[in-house]
């Protein structure tokens, strides 16, 4: 089961470089049920919708009033990379902590492990990509050696453990 067309907010960092993220955000968007979308900073995070970090920039989300929105941060590289997925999570943790689902795909290093057990301590469902499915386990293997995921799980059963946990907890929050 893909994510459906009504789902919260998404928010995505993938180590690419500049321009690489913009077809990847078009291609992304034929291919899913919300509309994608490469960030440009300022936008207020909908329903629906999922924003690609752009390849030169790190993305944070912040909290104003009642919304969550994307700030664009052009500081040093993070574990190597910019953009960090360490960056972003760190970013929910301060701001949604409990609200947000977050999940570490494939990837080699270690960025997002820290993130991801921030999140994890602020209450938010964490899950990882399991090793027999990652093309590189680099990145879920970090997470889960912080004892911040709270599922290991197939890369095509992270959509459906989604789902489950949303319905669960009759969450409406954004992200």
């Amino acid at each position: 089961m893909k994510l459906p067309a009504n789902s919260p907010a998404i928010v995505i960092t993938q180590h690419m470089p500049p321009g690489f993220t913009t077809t990847f955000a078009q291609r992304l968007d034929t291919l899913c049920k919300v509309n994608v979308h490469e960030a440009k900073g300022g936008e207020r995070l909908l329903p629906g919708n999922a924003y690609l970090a752009p390849g030169h920039k790190h993305m944070k989300i912040v909290k104003s009033g009642a919304d969550y929105k994307i700030r664009l941060d052009d500081s040093e590289r993070v574990s190597g990379h910019k953009p960090s997925v360490d960056v972003m999570f760190a970013s929910l943790a301060e701001c949604s902590g409990k609200n947000t689902v977050a999940a570490i795909l494939t990837g080699m290093g270690k960025d997002g492990a820290q993130g991801i057990h921030q999140l994890h301590q602020q209450g938010a469902y964490t899950i990882a990509q399991n090793e027999q499915t990652c093309v590189v386990y680099g990145m879920p293997k970090e997470a889960v050696k912080t004892g911040g995921v709270d599922n290991v799980r197939a890369i095509d059963d992270i959509a459906d453990d989604i789902i489950q946990y949303l319905r669960k907890t009759n969450a409406g929050s954004r992200l």
